[in-house]
């Protein structure tokens, strides 16, 4: 009787055994196999979490269908104690191993966030973006014209996410006074601007920041870029300049800046405002004499008046000979290099085309001719 008893008491468990091993082997192959997310998604693991935390959210998101059995691979695997808190792309039809190796990778978290400041020559506004887990590419969510009300959801839910970058970008063309009431207005800085550098002296260009960063010491980041680009632009300029000093070189950049946004132009831009300063004409530009009435502070949103043209202003080039007394806008790398290396040209006229470019001319009649079909398409 005894030998029976222990003879089906082993029966048993070899046959428990092998169900267990079945058990095992099963749940790998479901740890290993295709999972049931249909399409990519952006998972967030909080700061704190453990793994069965994780389990039932991944659930819940539809990215896993057993969360015992993913909790048994992931202990299994040995990455119990490797979770890392962020927002992870899982990507469609991921396995539970594959989910397990996204959240507990060593990297950075691969679906991030980013708010960007945009400092316009007209205007600026507030870019909220995020990774897009279907193409894995940074897209825009929304974007908010700054000062125009109450912020957005997706701006403050952005703003609670540790995770989530930031970053302001200054267009070439924007002046001092712009950027700095941008950056007063960006509730993601702090500190003071302090004292407003000289007008032109701010580098156009995209600047990492931290959310709580120093308004004062961006500035200063943007004035020394500028410094260093200027001292650049003086130091390989052409040796026949009608120029004296970085001061004029960043004067005339800045004219040239305003006048034309199209890149191929500048250097040709450069070389007639050059030709015009060796032969001592004045140097007629609008945007000069737009920014002695503005001081950079506002669009003037209209033509320009006789009365303006004519006003006796330091700005004003077509009253004043050669450069005005400051620069009018803060100019980019690459019009600090075509005012530094102007295109040779026998131009000294150019006149908007109506394409958003510019029919340039050699003498007055072939000007006034450009001047006649321009105002005949416009009409």
């Amino acid at each position: 009787m005894r030998k029976a008893l222990v003879s089906n008491a082993l029966m048993f468990l070899i046959v428990g055994l092998i169900g267990f091993g079945a058990v095992l082997g099963w749940g790998k192959t479901q740890f290993s196999a295709l999972g049931p997310l249909a399409k990519a998604i952006c998972f967030t693991v909080p700061s704190g979490s453990n793994f069965s935390d994780v389990s039932d959210d991944l659930l819940d998101a539809g990215a896993i269908e057993t969360p015992w059995i993913f909790r048994i691979g992931v202990r299994n695997s040995g990455k119990s104690g490797d979770l890392k808190a962020g927002r992870f792309i899982i990507r469609e039809g991921a396995s539970m191993a594959e989910i397990t190796d996204e959240l507990t990778q060593s990297g950075a978290a691969t679906c991030g966030s980013e708010i960007v400041l945009r400092v316009g020559v007209s205007k600026s506004d507030l870019q909220m973006r995020e990774v897009d887990p279907t193409t894995e590419r940074m897209a825009i969510t929304k974007s908010f014209i700054l000062g125009s009300g109450e912020l957005p959801s997706d701006y403050n839910r952005l703003r609670q996410d540790s995770a989530t970058e930031y970053r302001v970008t200054m267009a070439e063309g924007a002046t001092v006074w712009l950027v700095a009431e941008a950056l007063k207005q960006a509730e993601f800085l702090s500190g003071e601007v302090g004292v407003l550098p000289q007008e032109g002296m701010l580098a156009p260009d995209s600047y990492a920041v931290a959310a709580g960063s120093d308004r004062g010491a961006l500035m200063a980041a943007m004035v020394a870029k500028q410094e260093e680009q200027l001292a650049a632009a003086w130091a390989t300029r052409a040796t026949d300049l009608p120029i004296d000093s970085p001061e004029d070189l960043l004067i005339l950049a800045s004219i040239i800046e305003k006048e034309t946004g199209i890149a191929e132009e500048r250097g040709l831009v450069a070389g007639v405002f050059v030709n015009r300063l060796r032969q001592g004409i004045r140097l007629q530009t609008d945007p000069s004499v737009i920014y002695g009435i503005t001081l950079g502070k506002e669009i003037l949103g209209r033509g320009l008046r006789v009365s303006e043209l004519r006003a006796d202003t330091p700005y004003n080039t077509y009253v004043i000979n050669g450069l005005p007394v400051t620069a009018i806008a803060n100019p980019g790398k690459d019009a600090l290099e075509a005012a530094a290396n102007p295109e040779a040209t026998d131009f000294i006229f150019f006149v908007a085309d109506g394409t958003g470019g510019h029919a340039f001319a050699a003498t007055l009649s072939e000007h006034n001719a450009n001047v006649a079909k321009w105002r005949a398409a416009g009409n």
